[in-house]
């Protein structure tokens, strides 16, 4: 499988990832499945609500994940904003299709928190921001034994 996206959607996702370094931005992909691709129609921005809080939830999760609570570190989207984006695609007859987010001064490569936390279903694209600047753009999808697998990324021009 492969995402495809326009030059819109990536200027869009790395302004968003440059816009909050030395945080990690966060957001939603927003699009359709085909037989062989994910086509993203919308990439919307939502905040990182990454807390102590959100820190100790997730620790629940997996207690050998060892997690801070610094958002340049970690992210994590309110349950309350995918369930509202969650049923504003539906009305508009789509899905959501993935997520994105970056990595301040680290490679566009999944973390561990990336994999335990990550859904099947979803592309996430990561973002390096090196220094506040947006570098390597990467998108990946987990398969069956749960691992992280890389996904080609498609940039199509607007007709």
């Amino acid at each position: 499988m492969s995402i495809r996206l326009t030059v819109e959607h990536l200027r869009l996702i790395c302004s968003h990832a440059e816009s909050t370094y030395p945080h990690e931005c966060c957001g939603l992909l927003l699009g359709k499945l085909s037989q062989d691709d994910k086509i993203l129609v919308e990439a919307i921005a939502t905040e990182n609500v990454w807390s102590p809080t959100t820190a100790a939830d997730f620790q629940a999760i997996d207690p050998n994940l060892n997690l801070g609570t610094d958002q340049n570190t970690y992210y994590t989207i309110a349950p309350e904003t995918m369930l509202k984006v969650q049923k504003e695609a539906r009305d508009r007859q789509l899905d959501i299709i993935g997520i994105y987010h970056s990595h301040p001064n680290h490679p566009a490569i999944p973390s561990e928190f990336d994999r335990v936390c990550g859904w099947q279903a979803y592309s996430y694209i990561i973002v390096s921001v090196l220094q506040g600047k947006a570098r390597d753009v990467l998108s990946w999808s987990l398969d069956d034994n749960h691992q992280f697998q890389p996904e080609e990324i498609v940039v199509e021009r607007l007709i």
